[in-house]
C-alpha cells in the first residue's frame, strides 16, 4: 500500500512538473486569443499559485528573466526525493 502511495505521489509530481514546463513554454508564444489563450489560462490557474510562492522571493534577473519556474521545479523534485528517502529509511 505504501509503495503504491509513493508511486502515485511521484507520478503526480512528475505530471505537475510537465504542466509547469508546458505553461512556461506557452508563455513564450503569442496567446492573446483562440484556443491557445484558453489553454494558457487554464494552465495559469493550475501553475500560478505554486509559482507565485517563489515569485515573491526571487526577483527577475535583469528585470526580464524569470527563473522562478526553474527553482520551483527543483524544489518540487527535491521534496519528493526527500519524502521517498525518508520513507525508505523508516522502512
Amino acid at each position: 500500500m505504501l509503495i503504491f502511495l509513493l508511486s502515485l505521489i511521484v507520478r503526480l509530481v512528475d505530471l505537475y512538473s510537465m504542466v509547469i514546463c508546458v505553461y512556461v513554454i506557452m508563455s513564450w508564444l503569442p496567446t492573446n486569443t483562440g484556443i491557445l489563450a484558453d489553454i494558457y489560462n487554464v494552465l495559469g490557474r493550475i501553475c500560478d499559485p505554486y509559482l507565485d510562492l517563489f515569485k515573491k522571493l526571487i526577483p527577475p534577473i535583469g528585470g526580464m528573466i524569470d527563473i522562478t519556474p526553474i527553482i520551483a521545479l527543483l524544489v518540487l523534485q527535491l521534496a519528493v526525493r526527500v519524502l521517498i528517502g525518508g520513507v525508505n529509511v523508516i522502512y
